[in-house]
């Protein structure tokens, strides 16, 4: 049986790797130029081969985004840059543009091609249409509910991909020209300035946002795998590494529970615990169990306080003297309950007994961001790069 595809963000190289070793079988990511978040660091040529390198050697694969909506001045080198994308071994594109599928349908078969989110599909009949055009698997858009996901599987028999967590768009995606008229920069050219976000303030002087919950689908792994979707994307090129870190970690046990048969409740509300804990906004099942209403939005008295859980990501271990050295990314201090996680999903949880500082000294209380300190940890797991510490319940 093949398992559904987990697929995560990389808005960088770092973010590739971290995805990929925490349990992503693929990453999407975008280069230079036509990808809808040009805020993100993205991908030079020379970084694309680098990345398809690595996650090839895992058996893995990458994506990348080529899905802004094309003008004159942006289709004049187009061709060029996808020649040159090819060669660094990219398995898909991610398109919206009729134009470029068929170009690279026409002149490089040996690569997918996936109908982007962008394209905003919601029916079958369009994806039959596209479907005879060569598209390999279609973005669903985030605005179906499982019922409707179900039929598009069962009359087309196409590859689905489908949203399962992160931002949602408060315009129908790929539709929304907000940006442009408040901020003239264009959302969907890649310079989206998030205006859904903004809080206004109304006449009466309180404050008003249209904005969105993020999206959490963990509780509807199971349903959504049994009506036949190939694949559950991620949302968030632009998200840290511990948030990358934990959303891939937590669904790849979800899934992998699923298919050993022991999804059980408990171990799915604990994933749930973890899910909500690592982002600063709340989370909706959206349009997947409902017609989206006003749970799902915020409209005033919007809160968003930042993540004070993720403590630092792990340098290195020493076995002979049993110290953990780490990036400290939080306050924390003796006595605190903690857990140190790995990319191949072990879990160790221990109180905060011995704390040190970089010159080895003796401390009550880490409290500089970015400093480096070492924790005792008397263990035998290994603890392998890019391993993290959270904090499960303070002293």
């Amino acid at each position: 049986m093949n398992k559904v595809e987990l697929l995560a963000p990389a808005g960088d190289l770092e973010r590739l790797k971290i995805d990929l070793l925490y349990g992503a079988d693929a990453v999407y990511v975008g280069g230079q130029k036509y990808g809808l978040r040009a805020n993100a660091t993205n991908f030079t040529i020379e970084e694309l081969k680098e990345g398809c390198c690595f996650a090839h050697q895992l058996g893995k694969k990458v994506y990348l985004t080529l899905n802004i909506v094309f003008h004159n001045q942006d289709i004049e080198k187009v061709e060029e840059y996808i020649n040159e994308v090819v060669e660094t071994g990219i398995d898909a594109f991610i398109v919206s543009d009729p134009f470029i599928i068929s170009y690279i349908k026409n002149n490089y078969p040996q690569v997918e091609v996936h109908l982007s989110t962008q394209n905003s599909t919601t029916n079958y009949k369009t994806i039959e249409y596209f479907k005879n055009e060569g598209i390999d698997r279609v973005v669903l858009a985030r605005e179906l509910s499982k019922e409707e996901i179900k039929e598009i599987i069962d009359k087309t028999a196409i590859d689905t991909e489908v949203f399962i967590h992160g931002a949602m768009c408060t315009c129908f995606s790929g539709r929304c020209a907000l940006s442009n008229y408040v901020t003239n920069r264009d959302a969907n050219r890649g310079g989206c300035a998030q205006v859904c976000r903004f809080s206004f303030k109304t006449a009466n002087k309180h404050d008003f946002t249209m904005a969105t919950k993020d999206l959490n689908l963990a509780r509807y792994i199971p349903d959504l795998i049994e009506i036949g979707v190939k694949s559950f994307k991620v949302e968030g090129r632009m998200r840290s590494l511990y948030y990358l870190a934990t959303v891939i970690g937590s669904y790849r046990k979800i899934i992998d529970h699923y298919y050993n048969k022991n999804l059980t409740e408990e171990v799915l509300k604990r994933q749930i615990e973890i899910l909500s804990k690592v982002a600063n906004r709340e989370t909706s099942t959206q349009y997947i169990d409902h017609e989206a209403d006003e749970t799902d939005q915020y409209y005033t008295g919007r809160q968003e306080i930042s993540n004070q859980d993720y403590l630092g990501q792990v340098i290195s271990y020493d076995k002979e003297k049993k110290l953990v050295k780490i990036y400290e990314r939080n306050y924390f201090k003796l006595g605190d309950i903690v857990e140190l996680f790995t990319p191949s999903g072990k879990n160790i949880e221990f109180t905060v007994e011995k704390l040190y500082n970089e010159e080895k000294e003796e401390l009550d209380v880490a409290r500089h961001p970015d400093d480096i300190y070492y924790i005792y940890l008397d263990t035998d797991i290994e603890i392998e790069e890019y391993s993290m510490i959270r904090l499960i319940k303070k002293a």
